[in-house]
C-alpha cells in the first residue's frame, strides 16, 4: 500500500475517533441532559465524520485502488497529496468556525472543493475501462 493511502487512512481514523468521541457527548445529553454546551459542537461532529473519516478515507483508498498506468505508477502524487493537504486544512477551517464564526466555514467549505477538484484532476486519467 503507497505511504499516502496509509497516512490518509490514518487520519481518517483519528478523525473517527474524534466524532465518535463528540458524539457520545451529544448524544449523553441528548438522552440524560449531562452535557448541554455539547449540542455546540455538533458541526464538528458531521464535520469530522463526512468529511474527516468517510471523504478522507475514500481517497486513501481510491489512491491505492485506482488503475495504474503502464510501468506500475500511479500518476502525479502531488496533486494527491495537495488534495489530502486541501481537505485537512478545510476540515480544520470548519471545525475553527465553532469559535471563530462564518468566514471560517466559507473558507473551509472552498478548501474541501479545492481538494475534491484536486484529488478528480489526479483520478480522472486513470479512470479507464475494464481491459483497457
Amino acid at each position: 500500500m503507497p505511504r499516502l493511502s496509509i497516512w490518509t487512512i490514518r487520519m481518517s481514523l483519528l478523525y473517527l475517533l474524534a466524532g465518535a468521541t463528540i458524539g457520545v457527548f451529544v448524544l449523553a445529553d441528548k438522552g440524560i441532559g449531562a452535557y448541554p454546551a455539547s449540542w455546540h459542537w455538533f458541526g464538528a461532529h458531521q464535520e469530522f465524520l463526512l468529511f474527516g473519516w468517510l471523504g478522507q478515507f475514500a481517497m486513501g483508498i481510491g489512491y491505492w485502488a485506482f488503475p495504474r498506468y503502464r510501468g506500475n505508477h500511479r500518476g502525479n502524487p502531488t496533486l494527491a497529496g495537495a488534495a489530502v493537504v486541501l481537505l485537512n486544512a478545510g476540515i480544520l477551517l470548519v471545525f475553527a468556525s465553532t469559535f471563530w464564526g462564518w468566514t471560517s466555514i466559507l473558507w473551509g467549505r472552498a478548501l474541501e472543493s479545492a481538494a475534491a477538484l484536486s484529488f478528480a484532476c489526479y483520478a480522472w486519467p486513470r479512470i479507464k475501462p475494464t481491459g483497457a
